[in-house]
């Protein structure tokens, strides 16, 4: 086999032991089998809610509905321009829009300083996620916290954390592309609240949704890239990090982190030192 070719596979090998690791580690039960014309990923066009759609999770929805097509909202109409986290929390609801509210604990809208200057977003909520409320409070969120307190210095409650879907996935299978079209508006709008310096993207599905296109996340990361004008640095999510924890991919996350706070601070982000 020629070398090239040798290489790839082993890309693609450890990508799929990397997903299953990650399904394990975050406590998978059963694969759900993606249905005919679905597509498992997370790239999705945006879409724009109206009020009456925001307003919908007040109206009763059967399981057949709560399956359907993605809503469109008018996010700028929906809760105010600019917006506020209590406004876009106030129009997400108790949500029922979208398949992933049928086997949810709680919804995890998201966690931090409502001005944060960095924030990260990841992909959907785990186990520990989805019975506490709050991203990243599993393992991967205590390497993540470890990250920002340990290696930038800086406190958790400085910066903002949210997810692209705001309910665990089944299983805790990568979200698929209209269940992240749903919650999309939502997402919009925390970044829109906040108003960061710069967003940090974890891993491949929250890169490949901000860059609207798939990508590989070895590619991508530590190059700077833009998501309606914000600035967006892309790195390993901390699970990738607690199953290949080696010096060198220490090194990448590290240098990226390091780049996003320096970024913000040009930007004229005014982040607290931990003392």
């Amino acid at each position: 086999m020629e070398r090239p070719l040798a290489d790839e596979l082993r890309e693609w090998i450890g990508s799929v032991r990397a997903v299953l690791d990650e399904w394990l580690e975050e406590g998978l039960e059963v694969y759900e089998r993606v249905a005919p014309g679905q597509r498992a990923s997370v790239f999705a066009p945006r879409v724009h809610p109206s009020p009456a759609a925001v307003a919908q999770h007040d109206a009763p929805t059967s399981p057949q509905a709560s399956s359907a097509s993605p809503v469109e909202l008018e996010d700028a109409q929906a809760w105010g321009d600019p917006p506020s986290l209590d406004a876009v929390r106030a129009a997400l609801g108790e949500c029922t829009r979208c398949r992933l509210a049928e086997g949810r604990t709680r919804i995890v809208f998201g966690d931090g300083a409502p001005d944060a200057d960095l924030l990260f977003v990841g992909e959907g909520p785990g186990e520990q996620e989805d019975l506490q409320g709050l991203p990243f409070v599993g393992r991967a969120g205590d390497l993540l916290t470890q990250m920002i307190e340990k290696g930038l210095r800086i406190p958790r409650a400085a910066v903002y954390i949210c997810n692209i879907v705001k309910c665990r996935p089944p299983g805790n299978r990568t979200p698929l592309a209209d269940e992240v079209a749903t919650c999309r508006p939502f997402l919009d709008g925390q970044i829109d609240a906040v108003r960061p310096k710069v967003i940090v993207a974890l891993g491949k599905p929250a890169t490949s949704l901000l860059l609207g296109r798939d990508v590989s996340i070895t590619r991508v990361r530590g190059i700077w890239q833009d998501y309606r004008g914000y600035a967006v640095m892309p790195t390993f999510h901390p699970a990738f990090l607690l199953r290949q924890y080696t010096a060198e991919n220490r090194r990448l996350v590290w240098e990226d982190l390091k780049a996003a706070l320096a970024r913000a601070r040009e930007l004229g982000g005014r982040i607290p030192e931990l003392v």
